[in-house]
């Protein structure tokens, strides 16, 4: 019997097949799925902002697209996923409030994706698909058996990537 593990929010899990892993609320947070095709081994990352060097004194490993995909990256690797092999799956950064102006917070679902785009290229891990931008939240199952990454919004159809 297979168990969707719980993601919460600036937060990471990794599972094995055929487990899977779960994630509520993605408004201008990103969900970042990693895995490896071989093994079926992968993981979940919440991240809500995209840069840790901002906030000084955090221990909040996966709030941040910097620390958190690579903390992902290394748990997946630990539990026995081939680095060389990874590949990924994204979604949310969505603009979930439409003011006018010029603050940081605003733009904080467009800065979360190009943040683990970024992050992801420096890491050599290819994004095979993603769901992102817009203007309304998501939740996200991702099951590193098959790969699929389902997204769930309300008053939308489910999409699986």
């Amino acid at each position: 019997m297979s168990e969707i593990i719980k993601v919460g929010m600036a937060d990471l899990k990794i599972c094995k097949s055929p487990d899977g892993v779960t994630t509520l609320g993605l408004g201008s947070c990103v969900g970042i799925a990693v895995r490896d095709p071989v093994t079926k081994i992968g993981g979940l990352a919440h991240i809500m902002l995209p840069d840790s060097t901002v906030i000084r004194n955090n221990s909040n490993i996966p709030k941040f697209a910097d620390t958190g995909i690579e903390a992902l990256v290394r748990q997946v690797v630990s539990a026995g996923a081939n680095r060389g092999r990874l590949v990924a799956k994204i979604a949310g950064g969505a603009r979930m409030f439409a003011f006018q102006g010029k603050s940081d917070m605003i733009g904080v679902g467009e800065r979360n994706v190009e943040a683990v785009k970024r992050k992801l290229r420096e890491l050599k891990v290819p994004i095979l698909a993603e769901d992102t931008g817009k203007n309304y939240g998501r939740t996200v199952i991702f099951y590193p058996e098959t790969g699929d990454f389902v997204i769930r919004s309300v008053g939308k159809s489910e999409t699986v990537i």
